[in-house]
């Protein structure tokens, strides 16, 4: 295989390395409702191509909305690439498919169930979590919104108020490198779906070596952009947690950022059982005069997630922590604030999924401007959350069995996935 090939085809599935950029502009967009407007005027001015990713495509209104426009976008000429989920998309995957039908939307399926052995394959439990769209390498959105309504509930059907959920739009430099990782995504998962049938299609034909050269010359991607100097207004980065290289992104991320953390920590998600490392810089953090606060969900959608969280209360709560559980609707926002000048968004929760298996990606802001915003933000629903003041847990040996079957249940979780080691 040519060596220029070859590096074109690790060029198309390989994610960036993080690293901060400057001369970006970011906005913060609270829900679908100020996400997906802004989505589709971006994909209806899409010149040359738009890449799209995430975990949940469902087929209500809000998310038929955005296929339109991706429909459009094609018929126009646009090159238009998808990948969903195969787990997260699984109830509505084959309605996802005859929205595009026909249309020229090249979708794909990150690790499809379709079979039933695919079921026990441990490499399943390692989904794609991310939430990216991205067009002409422009304007990039990245978040923890998927493809469905605020207030349709997949679990627990249709709802009076629209979930917490945040997302950011991104114009400049950091486009380039969310351009990448969705890339990487769709050719991941048209690369695993489709290898038996091109072998099978080049071993058949007449000259199988100008068959392999086609082949990837169709996958031919660009080099990685350059180091862009750091400029005014808005210093920036995109973090993946991926199981290649950077497996541990986004927690060290965070981690580096709890340590230095001099004032406040805020941080919302809602499914929440971190690490030792993580647990011990939020302790740490408390302990020496920062606050330190945590919006965990109060209306529950899993019951298994929502019990996690809730053995670490206490512990918690003896360093210092805060806690405040979100009641007034289904908490979904991934975001944090530390000090005034440090900010994320994305698709990562602080649980061992999230850290450890699934593909996530954040986006790490340093700027006060974008800071205070979110702090605002976070700050309206503290207000209307209510704070742990008394364990939830049962007290004495019921109490230690709740903690050790968490704990048990997780570390089982992460070995069949083929994770060892502690956490």
């Amino acid at each position: 295989m040519p060596g220029a090939d070859l590096e074109a085809l690790r060029n198309w599935t390989r994610v960036p390395a993080p690293r901060f950029v400057g001369g970006n502009r970011v906005e913060l967009l609270e829900g679908g409702e100020a996400l997906f407007p802004r989505m589709r005027q971006a994909i209806d001015a899409a010149a040359a191509e738009v890449w799209l990713a995430t975990y949940i495509f469902h087929d209500d209104p809000a998310a038929t909305t955005i296929a339109d426009a991706l429909n459009r976008a094609a018929a126009r000429g646009v090159a238009v690439h998808v990948v969903v989920d195969g787990f997260g998309s699984i109830a509505t995957l084959p309605r996802v498919r005859a929205l595009f039908a026909g249309g020229g939307v090249r979708l794909e399926v990150f690790r499809p169930l379709d079979r039933w052995y695919s079921w026990l394959q441990p490499g399943q439990l390692r989904r794609l979590h991310q939430k990216l769209c991205v067009c002409d390498e422009q304007v990039a959105f990245v978040g923890g919104i998927n493809l469905i309504d605020d207030r349709h509930d997949m679990n627990h059907g249709w709802t009076d108020t629209p979930r917490l959920d945040y997302a950011v739009e991104v114009s400049g430099p950091l486009a380039a490198s969310v351009h990448a990782t969705t890339r990487a995504m769709w050719a991941r998962a048209h690369l695993t779906r489709g290898w038996r049938d091109e072998v099978r299609a080049i071993a058949r034909s007449a000259r199988p070596g100008l068959k392999t050269m086609a082949v990837l010359r169709e996958l031919r991607g660009v080099t990685p952009a350059a180091e862009v100097p750091d400029r005014t207004p808005v210093r920036a980065a995109f973090i993946v947690r991926d199981n290649v290289r950077q497996r541990r992104a986004i927690e060290r991320s965070y981690v580096q950022a709890i340590r230095h953390a001099r004032t406040r920590v805020d941080i919302a998600v809602p499914y929440f059982y971190p690490g030792r490392s993580f647990r011990r810089a939020l302790h740490r953090a408390a302990k020496r005069g920062v606050q330190v606060r945590l919006l965990l969900q109060g209306k529950i959608d899993y019951r298994i997630a929502a019990l996690a969280a809730r053995v670490l209360y206490d512990q918690m709560r003896f360093a210092g922590v805060r806690i405040f559980e979100y009641t007034p609707a289904f908490l979904h926002a991934k975001v944090a604030v530390v000090d005034d000048d440090w900010a994320t968004v994305g698709s990562s929760n602080i649980d061992p999924l999230s850290l450890l298996l699934n593909l996530e990606a954040n986006v790490v802001v340093r700027d006060p401007g974008f800071a205070s915003t979110l702090a605002e933000r976070f700050d309206a629903a503290f207000a209307v959350s209510v704070e742990v003041t008394a364990t939830p847990m049962q007290a004495g040996w019921r109490g230690w069995l709740q903690r050790a079957v968490v704990a048990w249940a997780a570390a089982l979780y992460l070995r069949v996935a083929g994770i060892t080691g502690r956490y």
